[in-house]
């Protein structure tokens, strides 16, 4: 039992706990490895549940410049407003803001042998890109987020 907690720590500790494994029961959207492989494209789960991402710009929403909301392809929840949108010129669609702070959930990623902040659905956890300081005013934050992640919902 100690050693289980041990490498629970470690592998924390060295950001190697990915979200996929610790989704289950912290999230008010949950579902089976099953019915996310199901309800998912092969690229989408890959994002969405195991933290990969999209090449890019291949995403049709890298170039949406309708008003709207872009919300989380695994539950629906409202993340960003087209109002927020910004062409950041790295090939993923950008936001300097969530549609509200709540919306969105954190936590550090160590992969790629450099310290970022993951960010995914608080409602579902499913992961939608990285947040890094490099943005626009007024928050100086870009939202980099893979579009396979998201659905657009014109207003």
């Amino acid at each position: 039992m100690q050693r289980r907690h041990f490498f629970t720590g470690a592998a924390a500790a060295l950001g190697l706990s990915g979200q996929a494994a610790t989704a289950k029961g912290r999230f008010e959207v949950t579902r089976s490895d099953a019915e996310w492989k199901a309800m998912l494209s092969a690229l989408e789960y890959k994002v969405m549940r195991r933290e990969g991402t999209e090449r890019a710009f291949t995403s049709p929403l890298n170039n949406e410049k309708r008003a709207g909301t872009f919300v989380c392809r695994g539950c629906d929840l409202p993340l960003y407003s087209s109002k927020h949108k910004y062409d950041s010129g790295t090939g993923w669609p950008s936001f300097w803001q969530a549609v509200r702070p709540s919306a969105i959930g954190t936590k550090t990623d160590r992969s790629l042998f450099m310290v970022r902040t993951e960010c995914h659905c608080a409602r579902c956890g499913s992961h939608l890109g990285h947040i890094f300081d490099d943005g626009p005013q007024p928050t100086g934050q870009r939202h980099c987020i893979n579009g396979v992640s998201l659905v657009f919902k014109a207003s």
